[in-house]
């Protein structure tokens, strides 16, 4: 299924978002999926921690995704 746009050809932005929403999806589950008992135990401890590191967590994730996206483009 191609998304076509008149001036980018069949490549768009609701493609690339998309894919990028595959790609997560798959790298998300390699873990799950390799080693459950392992993913099991991170998330207890990950529930087990305060809002604080979670949210620092977070921002450093988006932090290096917008890093990454900045190298790439």
């Amino acid at each position: 299924m191609a998304f076509v746009n008149p001036t980018l050809g069949t490549h768009s932005f609701v493609h690339d978002i998309l894919v990028a929403l595959a790609l997560l999806l798959v790298i998300e589950g390699i873990w799950p999926f390799l080693n459950p008992a392992s993913f099991r135990r991170a998330l207890a401890m990950i529930a087990a921690e305060g809002e604080r590191p979670l949210r620092i967590s977070g921002l450093i994730s988006m932090l290096a995704g917008l890093g990454l996206l900045y190298l790439v483009n």
